[in-house]
């Protein structure tokens, strides 16, 4: 299982290698700029309005200082119910998961689109996208717990709408995005190896 995880893992870094690559040199431009002008010109609908609203309330439940008290009352939960290895395992995926993301940032070190104006404050460096794969670590080790198929269907749509959000508002390519949904995946498999429900542990 480890050895598998890893190896997945490691394809999933040398995914977002491949995308940062494409996207440095305008193989993906296309792409980011057609689908980010969709959503400008979504902006601008009748309907525009309101599908912001929703989107702000997407990014803002998505971002840092929300996830981190959501993943303060998980952990809460999980040690009230005696499901120790279990919280020592949720901690692990976020703060190891966090760290990941910061550190790919800092390699990356890709600036900001500005095809459209920023709907949200931004000051870190946009690939891969920190709201897409914070959030899939969040929800996926969430679902991975729970081991329910409505929990993967409910943590797979916040996902999905979290990471639209943040395109939707400008501040993200759609291939940082994809980047970030990726190394959160790829970190999710690694770390199920230690995941104590499929070791016979509470």
């Amino acid at each position: 299982m480890l050895a598998k995880g890893a190896g997945i893992f490691i394809l999933a870094l040398f995914c977002v290698l491949a995308i940062a690559l494409a996207q440095r040199n305008g193989l993906l431009d296309d792409l980011n700029i057609g689908l980010m002008g969709w959503a400008g010109q979504g902006r601008e609908t009748a309907l525009g309005g309101h599908v912001t609203m929703v989107m702000r309330l997407a990014s803002a439940i998505g971002g840092t200082a929300i996830r981190i008290i959501l993943s303060l009352v998980v952990l809460g939960a999980l040690a009230f119910t005696g499901r120790r290895a279990a919280a020592l395992w949720f901690a692990g995926v976020e703060i190891g998961g966090t760290l990941l993301n910061l550190i790919l940032k800092q390699i990356f070190a890709a600036p900001r689109p500005d095809l459209l104006p920023h709907l949200d404050i931004v000051h870190s460096y946009s690939f891969p996208s920190g709201h897409a794969a914070g959030n899939m670590m969040f929800f996926g080790a969430l679902a991975m717990l729970a081991g329910r198929r409505w929990a993967y269907g409910a943590g797979g749509a916040m996902i999905a709408l979290i990471g639209a959000s943040r395109v939707w508002l400008g501040v993200h390519w759609p291939s940082d995005v994809l980047a970030g949904w990726i190394e959160g995946l790829g970190w999710l498999v690694l770390c199920a190896a230690w995941l104590p429900a499929r070791r016979g542990q509470q």
